[in-house]
């Protein structure tokens, strides 16, 4: 069925209003963008801090061992998975989940996720994967810490009462272009190598302070604040790689709604001009008529 002037014109505007919605969208995503990202690089700072407090306990209490632990079959292999609750992300959750699966394909043992975001443990159930905790996504900056000291209580417990022996956290990290891609980093245990990444820190001056409240629950809180920062850091490169996803797609969507909307505007004028001209041979053949009977 051909189109009239008035569906086309129908079409039109609700490609236009369409339009503005998806560029409204793009607004968002491109602010949400930088908040995040400011976050993140704020957030060094305060990371070296930590790392300089960690250098001054090791210092202290002298060489620490790490051993290799044989863990025993029971305990279960954690995973932290940030993901999205919203749609119009591409391929954002599918990367994920399918670089998530296999990872922990080539781990032994039963395997313990807490997941992030609805979408993302929908699609980790599809694989087979056990969820212990969902989450709902932080929606700005100042939402995260809930979120994170929630996660960090439930992981506690489950390590506290043996239930898991190692922790992984896995998220999408910006690239550059507008782009991401999936990453992983081992939580717990803290190994040998983690601590000699620690210990060669250069300190910034000739002399090493003396931990209050001495070295062991001064360690334990600083542990605790590696680990509460490791986590925020992971949420706020999700959730900019999320919108950087978004923009993505909505940059897609208004090219391809300018491409419509050309299309659309070239068949309303071209039809408009053929009514035009069906209408000025309507008059000039009557006129013509009455010439001829004159």
């Amino acid at each position: 069925m051909s189109d009239t002037l008035e569906s086309l014109k129908r079409k039109i505007n609700g490609a236009t209003d369409l339009e503005s919605v998806v560029r409204t969208m793009k607004v968002l995503a491109a602010s949400n963008i930088i908040q995040y990202e400011k976050a993140v690089i704020s957030l060094a700072e305060y990371y070296r801090t930590v790392e300089l407090g960690l250098y001054v306990c090791f210092q202290k209490a002298g060489v620490i061992n790490f051993t290799d632990k044989k863990y025993s079959d029971h305990r279960a292999i954690g995973a932290i998975v940030f993901g999205s609750d919203q749609g119009l992300v591409g391929q954002f959750n599918d990367v994920l989940s399918a670089y998530v699966s296999n990872f922990l394909a080539n781990l032994q043992g039963p395997k313990r996720i807490w997941a992030v975001g609805e979408r993302i443990q929908s699609l980790l159930e599809d694989d087979k994967l056990s969820i212990s905790g969902l989450f709902s996504v932080p929606n700005s900056v100042n939402t995260i810490t809930p979120v994170i000291g929630q996660i960090l209580l439930d992981c506690e417990s489950e390590r506290e009462n043996g239930e898991i022996s190692q922790l992984y956290i896995f998220h999408n990290k910006p690239k550059p272009g507008a782009l991401y891609e999936p990453t992983v980093q081992r939580l717990l245990p803290l190994d040998e190598t983690w601590y000699q990444s620690v210990t060669q820190i250069n300190w910034p001056t000739n002399y090493i302070p003396e931990p209050i409240n001495g070295i062991a629950p001064t360690l334990h809180g600083i542990i605790r604040q590696y680990l509460f920062i490791s986590l925020f850091r992971a949420c706020a490169e999700s959730l900019a790689s999320e919108n950087a996803s978004r923009l993505a797609a909505m940059q897609r969507a208004e090219k391809n709604i300018d491409e419509l909307l050309e299309d659309l505007n070239r068949s309303f004028h071209r039809l408009r001009q053929s009514t035009i001209d069906e209408e000025l041979f309507d008059v000039i053949s009557g006129s013509e008529a009455l010439l001829a009977k004159k």
